[in-house]
């Protein structure tokens, strides 16, 4: 059993993973999130819910304190300003094992057309955005797993295949409950993918840009 800080707990994988985690393992969560009444806890006996602003390294430092994993599913234009106060208070506090989702794209590894599509849709704030705040977790020395999701979708659909840094993308898409089971697997096996960004995507989806679009 391990006790686990999850910051974003109301992002739709966020909700996913804590319900595998509730329903599939035994460990402790808090739920870390800006506004604490739009979260109830599931399970009062193994939750707890954290109101906080995750650019507040002190009520982040006071959220970690007993912590042995951090995921992190966090978003925004400030997601490089999250990702240096996330750092700063787990070197404070002693955490060292990080899980964060971030987006393909972030070292120009989207091959084909399907890359350049990425870029037009993302290009222009987002992508930039994405891999600053990448750079910040990679740049520390943190346990860190970086999780490149491919396009999401809310299909009823467990099934993936990864990619590591350096290696093109595959695929265009990929469900959201098979990112938070991905993220399950890493909580389960914190020594997994340490220090590595991995790709996440749907097997056999290759294409010019995802099918939903």
């Amino acid at each position: 059993m391990a006790k686990i800080l999850i910051l974003g707990a109301n992002g739709k994988i966020a909700k996913l993973a804590e319900k595998e985690l509730l329903e599939k393992t035994t460990h402790q969560l808090t739920l870390f999130l800006r506004n604490a009444d739009r979260l109830k806890s599931s399970d009062d006996k193994r939750e707890m819910v954290v109101e906080g602003d995750t650019t507040d390294t002190k009520s982040l430092e006071k959220a970690l304190k007993g912590i042995d994993i951090v995921y992190a599913n966090l978003a925004g234009k400030n997601i490089e300003q999250q990702a240096k106060s996330v750092v700063t208070a787990m070197n404070t506090v002693g955490v060292k094992r990080l899980i964060w989702i971030s987006t393909l794209g972030i070292y120009d590894e989207v091959p084909g057309n399907f890359g350049k599509w990425n870029h037009q849709m993302l290009d222009g704030g987002y992508l930039e955005t994405y891999a600053a705040a990448a750079k910040v977790i990679e740049n520390s020395d943190l346990d860190y797993t970086l999780v490149r999701p491919a396009w999401l979708s809310n299909k009823d659909i467990v099934s993936y295949e990864t990619t590591e840094k350096g290696e093109p993308f595959k695929g265009t898409e990929v469900s959201r409950k098979s990112i938070a089971d991905f993220v399950v697997h890493l909580i389960n096996e914190p020594d997994k993918e340490s220090r590595h960004s991995v790709g996440v995507n749907q097997p056999n989806t290759d294409g010019d840009k995802p099918s939903f679009y």
